[in-house]
């Protein structure tokens, strides 16, 4: 029987919420708070093993912020709050730089500095994450705490000259001369992943602090996306530039395309602007369809110029393909988006979702097997791509009832 558009979407609800409440964040709270050193273990490998004494990363602590302040908001569960509270008061007394302002990369096990580097990307999720906490508390230290490390980017990573920002500064915002996330990214002044998540960051401070020059440039981000990230011949995003804006990279991110469609448009509409990325995100999420698999799942990346195409399905493409269809669904109102939401989301429920003990696989390898050899929590696997996935399947249901 073929669903309406209405019973589609129900159904994907209800699937959210289970997903949600049910394996997703009970993990965190069981698994992850660690009793004997405060706020949250750094690492539980693939083989669900915690990993006491790994390092402890901005991106992990800012996520889990993020996450239980989010799902608070929603489904109002005490323990979230109680989880967002937990990461809220870790991250202020270890992640902050009380000297030189901003936050560190990385803490140890025990909370001290550990690589004290101002990775711009990291700073951003801060500011996304103290957002949602205000939205979640009403507390007053959180906005100010975000507003300090948007006026921070501002003075030290915004490029007047050329316009975006750069990415990384030493503990006293000097110069770098590495400047990458990861050992696998190039090591260039701007990206789009960083650009994508301070338009991220301040769409959402945008929504409780309206200030005229946070408006001003979040709509230059939005500007840069269209003018200078959204290849004008591909639709795909060029990920890695030179100071001057020369692209430096010929791979294509199915996941970042298809994520950054709908947080693009999600930007612009913050500002009263929506119709003027409509086309654009649109665009950027038909793009992505030529990493779509057979089974419903995105593949990951390709790269023409060294022949190389990743046909892994990690976890944060899957849940960035869903949000990314349902929102092309809701800009068009065409049923095969949203039928490719369904699809990408069964396959997360058949294939990554552990239902055994709890979160997602890394990933399933191009020949069908699970990924056990990457973590399950960790410095980059987090709960925020699949959190953020259901809670959005549940907000736009409900908007779609309206």
């Amino acid at each position: 029987m073929t669903l309406k558009p209405e019973q589609l979407l129900a159904a994907m609800r209800a699937e959210a919420m289970e997903e949600l409440t049910r394996n997703i964040l009970p993990y965190w709270i069981k698994r992850m708070p660690d009793e004997k050193q405060g706020g949250f273990f750094g690492r539980i490998d693939g083989h669900d093993r915690v990993i006491a004494e790994a390092p402890r990363g901005a991106i992990l602590n800012a996520r889990i912020l993020w996450s239980f302040s989010s799902a608070y908001i929603t489904v109002r569960d005490p323990l979230c709050l109680e989880m967002a509270n937990r990461s809220y008061d870790y991250i202020c007394r270890h992640f902050f730089d009380d000297r030189y302002g901003g936050t560190y990369w990385c803490l140890t096990a025990a909370g001290e500095p550990m690589e004290t580097k101002k990775q711009i990307y990291s700073i951003a999720f801060f500011i996304y994450a103290l957002s949602w906490y205000h939205m979640a508390t009403g507390d007053r230290e959180a906005l100010d705490r975000a507003v300090e490390l948007f006026n921070l980017i501002e003075k030290h990573s915004f490029d007047r000259r050329l316009n975006g920002y750069f990415e990384a500064f030493d503990r006293q915002w000097g110069e770098l001369a590495d400047l990458r996330l990861s050992e696998k990214d190039e090591n260039e002044k701007k990206t789009m992943n960083t650009h994508l998540h301070i338009l991220e960051a301040y769409t959402s401070l945008y929504r409780i602090w309206p200030d005229a020059w946070l408006r001003e440039q979040l709509g230059n981000i939005v500007n840069l996306f269209t003018q200078r990230i959204i290849d004008p011949v591909t639709s795909h995003l060029n990920l890695f530039f030179d100071e001057q804006w020369n692209c430096r990279s010929t791979i294509v991110s199915y996941g970042h395309d298809i994520e950054a469609s709908w947080l693009l448009y999600e930007a612009a509409s913050a500002l009263g602007e929506g119709d003027s990325v409509r086309e654009a995100s649109l665009r950027v999420a038909q793009a992505a369809l030529e990493g779509l698999a057979g089974d419903g799942s995105l593949y990951y990346e390709r790269d023409d110029a060294k022949g190389h195409f990743d046909r892994d399905r990690h976890w944060w493409v899957q849940s960035e393909a869903v949000v990314g269809f349902l929102n092309a669904w809701e800009l068009t109102g065409d049923k095969g988006w949203l039928e490719l939401s369904s699809g990408a989301f069964e396959y997360i429920r058949c294939r990554l979702s552990d239902g055994v003990n709890g979160e997602w696989f890394w990933s399933i390898r191009a020949d069908g097997s699970v990924n056990r050899d990457d973590d399950k929590a960790g410095f980059w696997k987090c709960p925020y791509h699949n959190s953020r996935m259901c809670l959005e399947i549940l907000t736009r249901q409900e908007r779609a009832e309206r």
